[in-house]
């Protein structure tokens, strides 16, 4: 018998950025989240239109609410056997993801400092002030507990990635690419730069926005950029998992 030559490991880890493995990686941060909110409601993760539409415009008790989230988890489970029939997925990827997340997730803040002192001139003392305090202000978790700051750091995770990354960095790219017919640097930064700074500018929406300062917009910008790298070149989930564990640091262990 001849014997089916090894994957390598960077090939392996490289597997993450198929939409199989995508959906199977992000789902347990997605299940965590939206039975969180059945605790923390009406506390929501800014962009999670779905959540706010179901329990502020149509009013669904608890077990509506479940019953809903049943469906789209059995969504979820029909995509993936459907996609497992031209996708493979290794499990061998979950811990290089998980640690190659918490590398990213740790090092980010230190690299956008550097940025911000030496390329921009804002002291990265005053901006890590303002950036702790007011990422606890939009996320409008002030005075919560663990929980609570757990469940919203794991949504922001999936679904700020979602919707700035994979929804707005991704679709920009394609609209200028595709249809205005831009060239593809061109279409690519275009796209970051609009994305990133949708994604600072959304924290700063009234009433759970905090005050617009120069120094945590441009932070939060460039972590836009620094996100949509993750994105672009390593995947979604990825940018996922290093989303939701910088939050969990900021929010909850330092």
């Amino acid at each position: 018998m001849t014997a089916l030559p090894r994957r390598s490991i960077s090939n392996s880890v490289d597997s993450n950025r198929n939409l199989l493995s995508n959906l199977i990686l992000i789902f347990p941060l997605l299940v965590v989240y939206q039975l969180g909110v059945l605790v923390t409601y009406p506390l929501l993760n800014g962009v999670d239109f779905v959540s706010a539409l179901l329990f502020g415009t149509f009013g669904l008790s608890r077990s509506e609410y479940l019953l809903f989230v049943g469906t789209v988890f059995a969504g979820f489970g029909i995509a993936i056997l459907l996609l497992k029939k031209h996708q493979r997925f290794h499990p061998r990827v979950v811990l290089p993801i998980l640690l190659e997340s918490t590398i990213y997730a740790l090092s980010m803040g230190s690299l956008i400092f550097l940025v911000m002192t030496k390329v921009l001139g804002i002291s990265p003392e005053l901006a890590m002030g303002r950036e702790m305090a007011a990422r606890e202000m939009a996320a409008g978790i002030e005075g919560q507990g663990v929980v609570s700051r757990f469940v919203m750091s794991l949504g922001a995770g999936v679904y700020e990635e979602i919707v700035f990354r994979l929804g707005l960095l991704g679709g920009l790219t394609a609209l200028f690419e595709r249809v205005f017919t831009w060239r593809r640097l061109v279409a690519v930064v275009a796209a970051f730069a609009i994305s990133s700074f949708a994604f600072s500018a959304v924290h700063h929406i009234p009433p759970l926005g905090d005050p617009l300062s120069l120094d945590v917009f441009t932070f939060r910008a460039l972590a836009g950029v620094f996100f949509g790298l993750l994105f672009w070149f390593r995947g979604l989930a990825v940018a996922v998992y290093t989303h939701a564990f910088y939050d969990i640091y900021v929010l909850l262990l330092r």
